[in-house]
């Protein structure tokens, strides 16, 4: 699972997800990516599981970038415990994404193959997703 080496905090505020993505909303590496169309909080397992997925559709072969690092950590409180008493321990580790942002790309396969690893990827995620090629999200530009 992925997760920071070492942070400066240990927790965080939960912030917010307002806008589109400004940053990382090109295809920088491959020639398919799988775009975010709404705001969520992807978990580390969340992204492992896609990644897993796009690498036994194309049984290895091409390449594949994952364009998101769970950063942020989010704390929980155990159940049935009184309130008070601070905050939660670090349970998982997410990476927030906004509309917009390109999550995973692909390169060095067919487009049909491409297109379908990317697709079962979408499925392992908790936001719905479009495939754009390299050409279509050349200006930076999103739905």
């Amino acid at each position: 699972m992925l997760m920071p080496k070492r942070v400066k905090r240990r927790k965080q505020f939960r912030g917010t997800m307002r806008g589109k993505a400004l940053r990382g909303n090109t295809i920088s590496n491959g020639e398919y990516g799988l775009v975010s169309l709404e705001p969520a909080w992807i978990r580390s397992n969340q992204i492992e599981a896609a990644r897993i997925a796009i690498t036994r559709y194309v049984k290895r072969g091409g390449q594949v970038w994952i364009k998101i690092f769970p950063d942020k950590p989010i704390t929980a409180k155990p159940a049935e415990t009184r309130m008070g008493s601070g905050k939660g321990s670090v349970e998982y580790w997410v990476a927030v994404v906004k509309p917009g942002r390109v999550m995973f790309e692909i390169a060095g396969v067919p487009e049909e193959t491409a297109k379908e690893a990317l697709r079962l990827a979408m499925y392992k995620l908790p936001v719905k997703c479009r495939i754009a090629s390299r050409a279509e999200l050349e200006g930076g530009e999103t739905e």
